[in-house]
């Protein structure tokens, strides 16, 4: 089985429940996991599984905790990284998401590969993200 980096960008602590959700379901699932809330390039390995958790915050910005690490991943080449991404936001906002999408580019241009479509959670329809987000990894890993 597969072992997963969990990565969280997070304001408000939405993301870090998602993660928590995500981490039960894969241990669920005969996989271990590593949760991430001030995620250092330097701690978690280039190589292996990421799954990408993050909000976005004011004007498509990412969160504060994870702002560092979007910085480190430009300086990195990560061609043995295979990641998922799951973004939480409000469609209201004309930055929906943005922080789930940037992270997303930012690792296809450090040379890491998405394994599935990224899912992205509109709090407006889930107020409970959790659920839509493990049904998503539940769905994924009965694929794999």
């Amino acid at each position: 089985m597969a072992n997963f980096e969990i990565i969280v960008g997070t304001m408000l602590g939405a993301s870090e429940y998602v993660a928590d959700a995500l981490l039960e379901t894969l241990e669920a699932n005969g996989h271990s996991a590593t949760i991430h809330l001030d995620p250092d390039i330097a701690d978690i390995p280039s190589s292996g599984n990421w799954l990408i958790c993050t909000s976005t915050h004011g004007a498509g910005e990412l969160p504060d905790n994870i702002q560092q690490f979007a910085k480190q991943i430009k300086q990195k080449a990560l061609h043995d990284v295979e990641f998922l991404v799951v973004g939480l936001g409000d469609s209201s906002y004309d930055t929906y998401c943005y922080g789930a999408k940037t992270m997303q580019e930012l690792l296809l241009n450090s040379g890491a590969k998405l394994l599935a479509p990224a899912i992205h959670i509109d709090v407006l329809n889930h107020p409970i993200p959790e659920e839509p987000a493990v049904e998503w990894l539940t769905s994924y890993l009965q694929q794999i």
